[in-house]
């Protein structure tokens, strides 16, 4: 019983952290590209269409080919 109110009150002290509002003047910092989480988006499409065209013969990645790559 003590070790989960630990727990608890770890877990609720921890919570306004993650609870963040972004004013207006810093939505200009965030646009940049080096903030977005994936900082080169055409070479990660061309990534994950690879990935996709290779391992869906082996169901790897949704369905379609038959893993040779010319889809």
């Amino acid at each position: 019983m003590t070790k989960r109110v630990i727990v608890l009150c770890c877990h609720l002290a921890l919570l306004p952290g993650c609870v963040q509002t972004v004013a207006p003047w810093e939505r200009g910092a965030l646009a940049k590209p080096q903030m977005a989480l994936v900082p080169d988006v055409q070479h990660s499409a061309l990534m994950l269409h690879t990935y996709a065209s290779k391992e869906t013969s082996s169901d790897g990645y949704g369905v379609g080919g038959g893993g040779c790559g010319c889809n």
